[in-house]
């Protein structure tokens, strides 16, 4: 007999993740997380100063995970999340074009990094997570390369944590990436896939 057919969830509203798994050739449902970002950010703040950029990550995609894993009936469910860390600093999306303008500015001909993490959630306990580590280095560009940036990606400068999307007009802003693609994306595709063919849900 066949085994059965796993269900899985992923806990993400991100397209870029879902299109990737989709890519992948896995079959999911997609069901948003209630967890509040900003929320479990300043509780982590308080608890430790200095808590690591990886560690926030974890916290967040083992986060999603769970509590989406409280409301589906699956097998699997996956989160995701991603942190960007420089100079000490950990940073959050940019809510204005102009927030995003001053942030570019800071990444300007300086290496930031991308903390991004993975968790399953099976059979409503939580099983795995991986974390990576990707490095960026950004050119040295003008404030008015900058301007026309923003004002050609408009509203999707805001849409990830660094004012930019690597697989569109973001990659102007880069010189150099050191690590894995996928992880830059906000979702440690490889290792996922590995923890997936263990647990039976892809093939050998």
């Amino acid at each position: 007999m066949a085994a059965r057919k796993q269900s899985i969830v992923l806990a993400s509203a991100s397209p870029v993740r879902r299109q990737l798994l989709e890519s992948a050739g896995l079959e999911f449902d997609v069901e948003v997380s209630n967890v509040d970002e900003v929320i479990v950010r300043q509780a982590l703040a308080e608890e430790a100063a200095d808590i690591e950029p990886g560690d926030l990550a974890e916290v967040l995609a083992r986060a999603k995970a769970e509590d989406v894993a409280r409301a589906v009936d699956a097998d699997i469910v996956i989160g995701a999340d991603q942190v960007l860390a420089m100079d000490g600093a950990i940073y959050a999306k940019a809510e204005t074009i102009p927030q995003a303008r001053r942030q570019l500015l800071e990444f300007k001909g300086k290496v930031h990094q991308f903390h991004s993490a993975v968790a399953i959630v099976k059979d409503g306990s939580f099983h795995w997570v991986h974390v990576e580590e990707v490095s960026v280095h950004m050119r040295d560009y003008s404030s008015a390369f900058v301007g026309r940036y923003l004002a050609a990606a408009e509203e999707d400068a805001l849409k990830s944590v660094g004012c930019y999307q690597i697989e569109g007009l973001g990659v102007q802003l880069i010189d150099k990436v050191e690590g894995d693609y996928f992880t830059v994306l906000g979702l440690p595709l490889l290792p996922l896939l590995g923890e997936l063919r263990k647990l039976g849900v892809i093939g050998t």
